[in-house]
């Protein structure tokens, strides 16, 4: 009762408060969305909307930016902590540097005016998405903007009109239309076990007065709707067995489409996840989260290991091993605990940085060469020293080498697991060993050997500076990824270790 009366003055507090600013978090959000009105009303050809996308996204950047340095807490349905400000500015940076990939490619992809306002606008929708879903401190806001990001990402991967690019599309919109359900469906219980403790109204639907309460809630139902919670936005976060769209979507859609696929949308949807496991884990009766969790994750990895080696499309290989990264950190928030969290945190910043760098990288090589079949896009390093270099370190780091931040998430995530579940090691290790030796084998034959005749796409690379603003942001995620590594600023690595903690 008195939890409850605490909640109802916060929430007269907040009613009789006079007008406020704006937040930045929410400014940050409505941006996008104001650049996607624009983008979609003014003329698609010429420049004009490649650098209007650059400039939404370069502001966006500067408000995520600003927000590291903004008072932490609530903002109404929203919440900045140290667990969401790391992936509001990463996920700004993959932004800003999409849309720079975006114009030096998009004349490639020969969109006609309606395909070109579509993508545009859908991409900004997805961005203002993506930063409600990591900043909302609302289950429901949290469901809302995946969902709209799934729609934008939906338009996105089916605006070629392609038959495959549309069978991409629905079966994007049809596993993830199922998973969303599913996840509505383990907020409503979430909601529902909250409600005799706290009321009716929003601090029910606040992962921040859930976690509080947790402890007097229904054990029953809390484990329930973790369960749902877990299939639904594992759906989306790319977990096995439920992975199939995302194969098919990132090689059918438009190239930068996969960069805001595995570097932002995954993350978002394994955020909720955790979220949910920091609420059910606080009440000893419910059921432990820790080993669904590795389950998925062993799953993940295991198959994506073997999967890498049967590949013959270099997106589809990288998409494959966006799933057995997924998969490393749900075993690291698995074991939980300050040092695995961190390692899964850290581990999720360092896979959307390097594996954007990554799809940048084959996306170019893939309009030089005319093909991204991986035997079309050979001798990289020889032919196109900058870019063939810098994919072929990129590739490096997704293997597991020093001296990238995946590196140390891993060799952290393995320590953990040899002093806490040692059984758990040589499993790791295997799929380690497979990824990594399938990965390199790539490596070698997208950027080693003797060069492949290129054939490049008519309109490609047009605009002054031409490869420069694909390796540009290349070696610029390379390089923030050895440095999340090797010498995080004291500033950021508190913030790592707060998200830890609030994991638990």
């Amino acid at each position: 009762m008195l939890r409850r009366r605490a909640f109802e003055g916060r929430r007269r507090g907040s009613a009789g408060a006079g007008p406020q600013m704006m937040p930045v978090a929410w400014i940050l959000v409505f941006l996008p969305w104001i650049g996607a009105i624009a983008l979609a009303l003014m003329p698609p050809r010429g420049r004009l909307p490649a650098m209007v996308n650059i400039a939404v996204s370069a502001l966006s950047f500067a408000l995520a930016l600003g927000l590291l340095w903004e008072p932490h807490g609530e903002q109404g349905w929203t919440r900045t902590d140290g667990l969401n400000l790391p992936f509001i500015a990463v996920s700004a940076l993959v932004g800003l540097t999409t849309a720079i990939f975006s114009a030096a490619t998009l004349e490639g992809e020969r969109f006609d005016n309606l395909r070109a306002r579509a993508y545009h606008a859908a991409f900004q929708l997805f961005m203002g998405a993506q930063f409600l879903a990591l900043a909302a401190d609302n289950l429901g806001v949290m469901w809302v903007a995946i969902e709209i990001a799934t729609l934008a990402s939906v338009l996105m991967v089916g605006v070629h009109g392609t038959p495959a690019a549309i069978e991409a599309a629905w079966k994007f919109f049809i596993l993830c239309g199922v998973g969303i359900a599913l996840a509505l469906f383990g907020t409503i219980l979430l909601y529902m076990a909250a409600m005799p403790v706290v009321g009716r109204g929003d601090p029910g639907l606040s992962w921040a007065a859930l976690q509080a309460v947790a402890q007097d809630c229904d054990p029953g139902l809390l484990s329930l709707a973790f369960v749902f919670l877990l299939v639904g936005y594992g759906t989306k976060a790319g977990l096995a067995p439920l992975h199939s769209w995302l194969p098919d979507a990132e090689a059918e859609g438009p190239l930068p489409i996969c960069a805001v696929l595995s570097g932002l949308l995954l993350n978002a949807a394994l955020l909720a996840i955790m979220r949910a496991e920091s609420v059910v884990a606080a009440h000893p009766a419910a059921l432990a989260p820790g080993p669904f969790l590795i389950g998925f994750g062993l799953l993940s990895l295991l198959l994506a290991a073997l999967a890498l080696w049967r590949r013959r499309d270099a997106r589809r290989l990288f998409a494959w091993s966006s799933i057995e990264h997924v998969g490393l950190a749900a075993i690291a928030f698995g074991l939980g605990g300050a040092v695995a969290n961190l390692a899964g945190i850290l581990h999720l910043l360092g896979h959307a940085l390097v594996k954007s760098a990554v799809f940048f990288a084959v996306g170019a090589a893939s309009q030089i060469k005319g093909s991204q079949k991986i035997a079309d896009i050979g001798g990289l390093a020889a032919s196109h020293p900058v870019l063939g270099w810098g994919l072929a370190l990129g590739i490096a780091g997704l293997a597991g080498m020093p001296p990238f931040a995946l590196f140390v998430s891993e060799f952290r995530l393995v320590a953990e697991a040899a002093a806490r579940l040692p059984w758990l090691v040589p499993v790791i290790g295997l799929g380690l060993l497979l990824a990594a030796t399938a990965l390199v084998t790539a490596m070698q034959a997208l950027c080693l050997g003797q060069p492949t005749r290129d054939n490049p796409v008519p309109g490609v690379f047009a605009l002054p500076g031409g490869l420069l603003w694909v390796t540009g942001p290349v070696w610029l995620h390379l390089a923030l990824a050895t440095a999340l590594g090797l010498a995080v600023p004291a500033g950021f690595a508190a913030l790592l270790a707060e998200g830890a903690r609030i994991l638990g």
